[in-house]
């Protein structure tokens, strides 16, 4: 299947977002002050094993989508570099 380059831009972007984002997420969650992810004791409670569940799966697919995203990039970078020197060897 080829992509088109929008579409290998999107969901390289989306990639990265998903790291930026999830990432943040993570970090942020580890730190909870609220009460929210660890009880009074230290430990973690099930909304923080949800949510770390979450996290990861959501930062793995997006690293998934991103490296579709990336080696579609990659190979509309080959194609266009591929025509360039076979125009320039006829010429």
């Amino acid at each position: 299947m080829k992509l088109t380059r929008p579409v290998s831009w999107f969901l390289l972007a989306f990639g990265v977002w998903s790291w930026v984002i999830w990432i943040t997420f993570i970090k942020n969650l580890f730190k909870d002050g609220s009460g929210l992810a660890f009880d009074d004791a230290g430990d973690p409670t099930a909304y923080f094993w949800v949510h770390l569940t979450l996290a990861v799966v959501s930062f793995v697919l997006g690293t998934v989508v991103g490296g579709i995203g990336f080696r579609g990039v990659r190979a509309l970078r080959d194609a266009s570099s591929q025509q360039t020197s076979s125009h320039q060897t006829s010429s």
